[in-house]
């Protein structure tokens, strides 16, 4: 081989060997596809979750007002009773012995002016002649003020006696369920103290009793100030009860009162509700939860949960800017309502907060925002549990396919398998 020729083909090796080392170009991979939603300020309830205790709506102890032995209950313990319903007897007949007594007093008062009159008469109808004394005249007509005042006294006695046989019927004075008696039959009553016989509860409605701390407190009614929120007056505010097996109670209440002052033991105020229990399922004494609902927040933004995230600074959510690129934004969460989780600060009006694909963003980087609907991911495909849930309702909803429509299929799917 001449040297022209050897030149050659060392050249092309040369260059054979430098195009099998060199790499090809590495290509940048296309910004990752979001499902975004777009941040809209919204009026929303102000919602919290709380836990009260009941009370009756009035509570009356039934007592013995005057001393004697009781002789009889005539209500059924744990009954309906009505305001002025005889619950117990005492024995009457001392109590009506005295009242005997104070009438023949009274009898006798009358009868002792009747006299005193006619002499205070008499004395008067003769004083103008001078046939009696100045002195004399003086002593009929104070005769005459006394019987008259021993009259009244005796009256009195009369009716105080009357009350107090009247008592010996003791009566409900309000209307609602009867307690069991607390003194048998045939016990003295009254001796001393007033006896404690029964209780009577109001059961409808209800009082529900709770409480927000000072701190929280203090920091609605800033919000209030600054027009975030509105808070509900007495009456307006509503409750809805949660029963014990999660079912909501069937009726709604409504706060009626807010104390003024600080529980200096929990640092607490107490406030109350009124809860309608037509059907008396709820009782006084048992712990309910219930949901509050305070007024309404101004501005407040609706998310989906698995958009928002936690780290040691607090909640955030990711944002794709208007440059493409995603930001992150720091979130104040007020609880959770509807599944969503609202955000009183953090978010403008506009922001397309990322709800699908957060996993597949960084902070600062591009990202492709799509519009996201629920059940749904980025692709805009069935998210992941969303595709199994819809397929076995359509399967329990359609039936089964014939074999011959298998048999068909099955080719088909093969073809389009080779394809």
């Amino acid at each position: 081989m001449t040297a022209p020729l050897r030149t050659l083909a060392l050249t092309c090796a040369v260059a054979v060997a430098l195009a099998a080392c060199k790499k090809p170009e590495q290509q940048t991979p296309p910004p990752p596809e979001v499902g975004v939603i777009d941040a809209k300020p919204q009026t929303l309830p102000l919602q919290r979750e709380l836990v009260g205790r009941l009370s009756p709506f009035r509570s009356a102890d039934v007592r013995a007002r005057v001393p004697g032995v009781l002789l009889k209950r005539v209500y059924q313990e744990g009954s309906e009773v009505k305001q002025g319903q005889t619950l117990f007897l005492i024995d009457p007949a001392p109590l009506r012995a005295s009242l005997n007594a104070s009438e023949a007093q009274l009898a006798s008062a009358r009868a002792t002016y009747a006299n005193a009159k006619v002499a205070a008469d008499r004395a008067r109808s003769l004083a103008p002649q001078q046939y009696v004394s100045k002195s004399d005249l003086d002593s009929a007509e104070a005769a005459e003020r006394t019987a008259l005042a021993a009259v009244k006294q005796a009256e009195a006695s009369v009716t105080s006696s009357r009350i107090s046989l009247g008592y010996a019927e003791v009566t409900s004075p309000i209307s609602g369920v009867a307690n069991k008696q607390q003194v048998t039959e045939g016990a003295l009553v009254g001796q001393g103290d007033v006896t404690l016989l029964t209780t009577v509860d109001q059961l409808d409605p209800l009082y529900v009793n709770f409480s927000l701390s000072v701190d929280e407190l203090s920091q609605l009614r800033a919000q209030q100030a600054r027009g975030a929120l509105a808070l509900s007056g007495d009456g307006k505010a509503t409750v809805n009860v949660k029963l014990s097996d999660g079912t909501s109670y069937g009726e709604a209440g409504t706060l009626d009162f807010s104390s003024t002052t600080v529980d200096p033991a929990t640092g607490a105020v107490s406030l109350r509700a009124v809860l309608p229990n037509p059907q008396k399922i709820l009782l006084p004494g048992a712990f309910v939860s219930f949901q509050a609902n305070l007024g309404e927040r101004n501005n407040a933004f609706l998310i989906p949960q698995q958009a928002l995230q936690r780290d040691s600074a607090g909640g955030f959510v990711m944002v794709v800017g208007a440059d493409g690129k995603v930001v992150r934004k720091n979130v104040k969460t007020e609880g959770a309502q509807g599944g969503n989780w609202m955000v009183s600060d953090g978010l403008a009006a506009g922001d397309k907060v990322v709800v699908a694909g957060v996993q597949k963003v960084k902070e600062g980087a591009p990202a492709t925002a799509k519009p996201w609907t629920p059940g749904q991911d980025a692709n805009g495909q069935p998210a992941a549990g969303a595709a199994p849930a819809a397929a076995a309702a359509g399967g329990a909803e359609k039936a089964p396919a014939k074999p011959e429509a298998a048999d068909k299929a099955e080719p088909a799917a093969t073809e389009s398998n080779k394809q």
